[in-house]
């Protein structure tokens, strides 16, 4: 490949850092839900944020590019604004986290420059973020039933859901200075 097209590498770079970075997260809940269950569903969506990974290194190099580090993404921005201080916190951070990486793959799938084998990855990975964003949704909604802490709940995910807005945008207008465009994933 002659030309890489690094808008396109550092796009791709930040989404396979949020998915090492939620991969992150997920490894750490596994020692915090030890139900059977629970345990079982961590280590497949484990194995998926991993694997996202590396379809986002694999579609990289396969474009002649490298990934770029990223310091700054969308779990960093997330994590500066907010510590989650229980069990019901981080899975409500973890469903809009989820929610959002379901959001961008769906919003760049629908964009017309999109290739063929980026589409195709991004649709596998729209139907795992679908599922993520459902068992994990169950699972904050029956602890948060079985210990008395709905109010929590929907505390947290109001308080997320805001957190999310601000890094987003800021990590959109990021991504607009940076690839000299207002069509950024």
């Amino acid at each position: 490949m002659d030309h890489v097209d690094e808008r396109q590498v550092l796009v791709m770079s930040y989404y396979r850092d949020a998915e090492l970075r939620g991969a992150n997260l997920l490894f750490r809940l596994l020692s915090h839900l030890d139900d059977p269950e629970s345990q079982t569903k961590l280590s497949l969506h484990l194995a998926d944020e991993t694997r996202h990974a590396w379809l986002w290194t694999k579609r990289i190099k396969d474009l002649g590019g490298d990934p770029v580090k990223v310091d700054d993404g969308y779990q960093r921005r997330i994590g500066s604004r907010a510590v989650p201080r229980s069990l019901i916190e981080i899975l409500a951070l973890t469903v809009i986290v989820e929610e959002r990486a379901l959001q961008r793959y769906e919003e760049h799938a629908q964009r017309s420059d999109v290739d063929p084998e980026t589409r195709a990855i991004l649709h596998e990975m729209t139907k795992d973020e679908k599922w993520h964003i459902a068992w994990v949704r169950k699972k904050l909604e029956e602890l948060a039933r079985e210990t008395g802490a709905s109010e929590q709940m929907r505390a947290a995910l109001e308080r997320y859901e805001a957190i999310d807005r601000l890094a987003y945008e800021e990590l959109l207008a990021k991504e607009r200075a940076l690839c000299g465009n207002t069509n950024s994933a």
